[in-house]
């Protein structure tokens, strides 16, 4: 942490280690699992342990997010696709970052009809996106599956076709084009080990947990138009929220 050390260094070996600080290789073993835990070094077959490189950190600040996002979704083309959500969360560019997305009809489970007031086995459109910092090579952010009501999206086409994906203005600005305006977005926010799969496409540590944040969109009639489940990883993910308290009236 002190940098004597720098990304990509190879630590001492073992028996170096225990010698220096008079300990057990066991010691030093477990030492050594910490701080890859902590996310400091990494471990590789036939390239012993080195430093670790910081990762992309991710600061998401819903309170002033969502209403920046639905502020930009009635500008024109060419304002929207100055900059996108992600760039907006990291200070990255869009030529650092590389998107890619699955598009994909599904039937409603008893969940997701329950979150969207349908019955089950509605047509849904899912939307899986991985955006990633071409720095770490392309290691997603984070991990997004957005649904919305087949029917509702269908009456732009537009929004159900992949092709056109990175959408300028993101989601509110899809809801827009066929004339739905957000009146709040519920987040549910957790934690939880990661599963493997999700271990593996996010490169976390051993020990890391990921927060897992359920988004409910709803709109001025109170009706949910786009539910979203985002896989952060919790070693680079910060959230913030901000919330305004009533003044007392002055007496």
């Amino acid at each position: 942490m002190s940098g004597t050390l720098a990304p990509g260094d190879p630590l001492p070996s073992e028996p170096e280690l225990a010698n220096r600080f008079a300990m057990s290789r066991t010691s030093v073993r477990n030492a050594i699992k910490r701080l890859s835990d902590w996310g400091l070094v990494r471990s590789e077959q036939g390239r012993g342990t080195y430093v670790r490189a910081s990762r992309q950190r991710v600061r998401r600040n819903h309170t002033e997010r969502y209403q920046w996002e639905k502020d930009r979704a009635r500008l024109t083309e060419d304002e929207r696709r100055k900059t996108g959500a992600t760039e907006h969360d990291t200070a990255l560019e869009m030529p650092d970052l590389e998107f890619r997305v699955a598009y994909e009809t599904i039937e409603a489970n008893e969940a997701l009809a329950e979150v969207f007031d349908v019955p089950p086995g509605t047509s849904l459109l899912s939307r899986r996106y991985w955006t990633s910092s071409r720095a770490e090579n392309s290691t997603p952010l984070n991990l997004v599956r957005s649904y919305l009501v087949y029917d509702v999206a269908a009456q732009n086409p537009d929004l159900l076709e992949s092709a056109n994906e990175p959408w300028p203005g993101g989601t509110q600005n899809q809801l827009h084009t066929i004339g739905i305006e957000l009146d709040r977005i519920v987040d549910n926010l957790t934690a939880r080990p990661p599963f493997p799969d999700e271990a593996t496409e996010l490169d976390i540590e051993p020990g890391v947990s990921v927060l897992v944040l359920h988004k409910t969109s709803i709109d001025t009639s109170g009706r949910v138009v786009e539910f979203s489940e985002v896989i952060l990883p919790g070693d680079r993910t910060e959230v913030e929220h901000t919330t305004y308290l009533r003044r007392w009236e002055q007496s």
